[in-house]
């Protein structure tokens, strides 16, 4: 790949929109890309995965380079030596020595927090909670993040929709774990096509596959999606109850629910119903009303970094301390509207067990007895995919 002017000029803009401006990188992508209609595929896959990438190693580059944290030129000058891609000559990289920095990057792979790329407080939380595991966990978070489908099995298979995209030279694999799922072999843009525009299928890591079958549905119960965001576990509920029943998708945020709206739709899920919670009422006058409760609670989201890789920069101690909090206020307050017997699955998109086992158990103590842990399950990035813990409880009275 050779480096054009326009093209790196892009990368440095949306590295500073990130950086200097705290935007989201998946925002920012989508943003810089529309600027110019006119790049190719092959430009605009550039774009997204060298920034990506540079923001991935951030830490890494910028001590490789040893320049201010704003110098993108020289990240990406260090980036393209890293990746035996041409640096061009121009005035940005002239003071980049390819030898020095081969000879800095040696050094500094014995430091897990530069070589890995990660603030120093993430680097001491997770080797406090996870010991010798932090250092598989945390390389493989560092890998870019495979392409995942779910099949929307209202509309169509796994298996029709692989042929389907064959025939738009789109590869897939399959999965064993997750059925409905299929596994991009190419990097492309999916909601171009028109399997996506016709609903037949949603944009869902592998690991977040596992949750709504892990709460052992059954068509015709009805399930509230408490913390449901734009809804990709709700449309995944819709079609495990084969659209027989009723989903109550609840969020305290009504524009996400208005996009569950619209990829329901999409999707033909016809049995989803939403409401935003204002207040703790909206809780309690559904109090003893549920099946199945669904509890994916906010979280640091230190299981997705994969393809939040700009999530490291912008989390902080005091963030994971408060969503802590958080969690435990949600888990104690919405058990209420699960009837008993009923079973609950509290889950999250973190790899932390003080985000996870230990908030159940902190639950479960809570409760003398009302409650009981049927099964627990993670999903670790070193399988393959994002990091995912869930646990299946039951109400006993």
């Amino acid at each position: 790949m050779k480096l054009y002017v326009n093209i790196a000029r892009a990368v440095i803009e949306a590295l500073d929109l990130i950086f200097g401006q705290g935007k989201y990188a998946d925002k920012v992508i989508e943003k810089v890309l529309k600027q110019n209609p006119k790049w190719g595929a092959r430009d605009r896959r550039f774009i997204a995965e060298t920034t990506y990438d540079i923001v991935r190693w951030y830490r890494l580059l910028q001590t490789l380079t040893d320049t201010p944290s704003n110098d993108y030129w020289s990240m990406l000058g260090c980036w393209c030596i890293l990746h035996n891609v041409p640096l061009p000559d121009w005035e940005e990289f002239q003071h980049l020595k390819p030898e020095k920095i081969q000879q800095r990057l040696e050094k500094f792979k014995q430091i897990r927090r530069i070589y890995e790329s990660v603030p120093d407080w993430l680097d001491t939380l997770g080797e406090q909670e996870l010991g010798s595991r932090w250092d598989s966990e945390l390389h493989a978070l560092n890998e870019e993040a495979e392409v995942v489908l779910r099949t929307n099995t209202l509309k169509t298979s796994a298996r029709a929709l692989k042929a389907l995209l064959l025939e738009d030279n789109v590869e897939t694999a399959t999965l064993a774990e997750a059925p409905d799922a299929l596994v991009l072999e190419r990097r492309q843009n999916v909601f171009r096509l028109p399997a996506f525009k016709q609903g037949l299928f949603e944009v869902q890591d592998a690991a977040s596959q596992l949750i709504a079958p892990f709460m052992r549905l059954e068509p015709g119960m009805r399930v509230i999606d408490a913390c449901a965001g734009a809804g990709g576990k709700t449309l995944h509920i819709a079609s495990l109850l084969q659209n027989k029943g009723r989903i109550l998708a609840m969020d305290t945020e009504e524009w996400k629910l208005d996009e569950l709206k619209k990829r329901a739709r999409r999707a033909e899920a016809s049995n989803i119903e939403t409401r935003v919670i204002e207040s703790s009422k909206t809780v309690k006058r559904l109090e003893k009303s549920a099946d199945r409760l669904l509890l994916d609670v906010p979280c640091s989201g230190l299981g997705v970094l994969k393809r939040n890789p700009d999530a490291k920069w912008k989390l902080s101690p005091e963030f994971v301390q408060n969503v802590r909090e958080l969690q435990q206020h949600i888990i104690n307050d919405y058990c209420e509207m699960l009837k008993p017997g009923g079973l609950m699955v509290y889950s999250t998109c973190s790899i932390m067990p003080s985000e996870n086992e230990e908030q159940v158990k902190k639950f479960l103590a809570t409760q003398n007895g009302r409650f009981d842990l049927l099964e627990e399950a993670h999903a670790w990035p070193s399988g393959g995919f994002d990091g995912f813990y869930m646990a299946l409880l039951r109400r006993l009275s």
